[in-house]
Formats: structure tokens, sequence, C-alpha cells
């Protein structure tokens, strides 16, 4: 069985994944992955130029996530 893929939620961010990984849009087709990078970020903000990446935008966008996972009981 191969290791789960991994979705991090930056504070106020991006979601980031770890590569490799296929993106396609709502019609199936395929979104290039930029080249030399070991993980991609995904705007969760709304106001990328470059959607679905991440493009920094969500810092002047005032952009607030800060969700938490449920921490694991000790």
């Amino acid at each position: 069985m191969s290791d789960p893929i991994v979705i991090r939620c930056r504070e106020n961010g991006p979601l980031v994944v770890q590569l490799p990984i296929k993106l396609t849009d709502h019609l199936g087709n395929e979104f290039p992955i930029p080249a030399g990078k070991d993980n991609v970020a995904l705007c969760r903000c709304g106001h990328s130029g470059n959607k679905p990446f991440c493009d920094g935008t969500h810092r002047t966008a005032n952009f607030v996530a800060g969700e938490k996972a449920p921490e694991k009981p000790a």
C-alpha cells in the first residue's frame, strides 16, 4: 500500500501538496505542474492571478483561515 498524499493547510495561506500529483480541471484537463518543485501551493483565498496555484495574493487580500485539526489524545 502506498503512502497517503499529504495536504498541509498553511495558516492564512494556501494548501500545500507534496508532489507527484495530477491536477485536473472540471473537464479532466491537466494543469501543468511547475518544474523543479517538490510540492505545489494551491490557492484557497480565491484572489490568485494564477489559479489554481497560489501567487501570494492572500497576504494583500487579508485572507484568514486558521483551521486546526483535532489534537490527538495523549
